[in-house]
């Protein structure tokens, strides 16, 4: 029997009307802008489900640009999101779409164009409550919640990545609740997602990039 919390009855500290809807969006925004990394010029908003039929009364879109923004669930900056963004030039774009029935009906994928012209592309599920799941990453089928501090670690598919990051983490006192890894294909590239009880320091994220062999990136998306 899963246990339930006050937050999955009333919802989170939000800029209203909808958890799923509003704070939900919110915080998949924010992740996106935290996996994305630097500066953010565009962003195009894919919504599927309930969020393309109901995204302007339930204030989604609001929410999706203002997550980008880096606001906070509670910010109340989120009512002028639109207004921010254009003041600093990032442009955005709202289109209803039909990922598919293996999505949530509450579910957005971001094309996000950063200032150096690279794309990343993010989905995103608002399950319920204001919780999340992300759920893709530039093609690649993933799975975290943002709930607990979340390492994302971009490797090559090589023996000795996975133990690398797991001596790096655990060298630096931290306890992992979820470790999962997924690669597109065998040797190729390989994401490792940690989840974990306490905050994942700097020097965890430098050691484990410091094997410049094994480890693209590192770093930390923390909602």
């Amino acid at each position: 029997m899963k246990n339930y919390s006050i937050f999955d009855v009333v919802g989170p500290r939000m800029i209203g009307p909808s958890s799923s809807h509003t704070a939900g969006a919110a915080r998949i925004a924010i992740a996106a802008s935290k996996i994305a990394k630097g500066s953010i010029k565009e962003v195009k908003f894919y919504l599927h489900g309930s969020f393309a039929q109901t995204y302007k009364g339930h204030g989604t879109d609001k929410a999706l640009v203002g997550g980008i923004l880096g606001f906070s669930t509670e910010d109340e900056r989120i009512r002028n999101s639109f207004e921010i963004a254009d003041q600093k030039g990032i442009k955005y774009e709202f289109i209803p779409t039909d990922l598919g029935d293996e999505f949530h009906p509450n579910t957005v994928k971001m094309i996000i164009t950063k200032e150096d012209d690279s794309k990343v592309e993010i989905i995103g599920e608002s399950i319920g409550g204001g919780n999340i799941k992300i759920v893709g990453i530039n093609g690649l089928d993933i799975e975290f919640t943002g709930e607990y501090y979340t390492l994302i670690v971009k490797q090559w598919d090589m023996p000795g990545a996975a133990a690398h990051i797991t001596n790096c983490v655990a060298q630096n006192d931290v306890n992992i609740a979820f470790m999962r890894i997924y690669r597109e294909e065998k040797g190729n590239n390989a994401f490792t997602i940690i989840e974990a009880d306490e905050p994942i320091c700097q020097k965890a994220i430098d050691d484990i990039k410091s094997n410049t062999q094994l480890i693209q990136d590192a770093f930390v998306v923390s909602i």
